[in-house]
């Protein structure tokens, strides 16, 4: 169990975005945007993965998101912890860690063989299961593993990020009418200003990562004409 006694959210938020620039889990490219899972260009681009290499940025991550989670909703309020395959899986198993619960993990689909299982791990019905994952953008994957978890009879209203991009005002809502509530740490705006104040990136670059994140369709419909 981790003590309660950490910084205001708005320092978990910098802090978090700190770590982020220095363990190189943030790109930034102006000139030649990433391309996104859904297939949309982006001058930003985030790789949590890199945190578990990186044992005390790690472990002051995995604090903070789990104290995160207790002010928010409780001490006491979970039963289990789910990770979502499979940048959620290793922080989920952290988590639980910390507060020493039962850890499962969600597949994106069954398994295809032997008890063609989703889940792994044994979630029970009634339970109370905290979804972990690494991040969401507009939170759609999230509701696939929270109905997955839902039809085992245990109840998921809660999801925990590392890092929301929020600059897609539409995810909370979206993530609302299913009833689940998102908790995250640090977003886009809060490594952009830790980037910005640490000449982290050249000013054209900034000002392009600017743009798209206060109008990220309009730049995004701009970039693939």
């Amino acid at each position: 169990m981790i003590s309660s006694n950490y910084p205001a959210n708005s320092e978990i938020a910098r802090l978090t975005a700190r770590m982020l620039l220095e363990v190189n889990a943030i790109h930034f490219n102006s000139r030649n945007p990433f391309t996104l899972a859904s297939g949309l260009p982006s001058p930003t681009y985030i790789d949590c993965r890199k945190l578990i290499s990186y044992p005390r940025v790690r472990s002051t991550i995995i604090d903070f998101l789990t104290i995160t989670v207790m002010r928010n909703v409780g001490f006491e309020f979970f039963d289990n912890i789910a990770g979502g395959e499979t940048a959620g899986i290793p922080f989920a198993a952290l988590v639980a860690e910390r507060l020493g619960l039962p850890m499962s993990y969600i597949r994106k689909k069954p398994k295809g063989y032997g008890r063609n299982a989703r889940i792994e791990g044994s979630i029970f019905e009634s339970q109370n299961v905290l979804l972990v994952e690494d991040l969401t953008t507009d939170g759609g994957s999230k509701l696939s593993f929270v109905e997955a978890i839902r039809q085992t009879g245990a109840k998921c209203s809660h999801t925990a990020v590392i890092f929301y991009y929020d600059i897609f005002p539409e995810t909370e809502k979206i993530l609302g009418r299913k009833g689940i509530t998102l908790h995250k740490l640090c977003t886009w705006w809060d490594v952009f200003e830790e980037a910005e104040k640490n000449d982290e990136f050249d000013s054209e670059t900034l000002s392009e990562v600017r743009e798209f994140l206060e109008q990220p369709r309009k730049w995004q419909e701009k970039k693939s004409k």
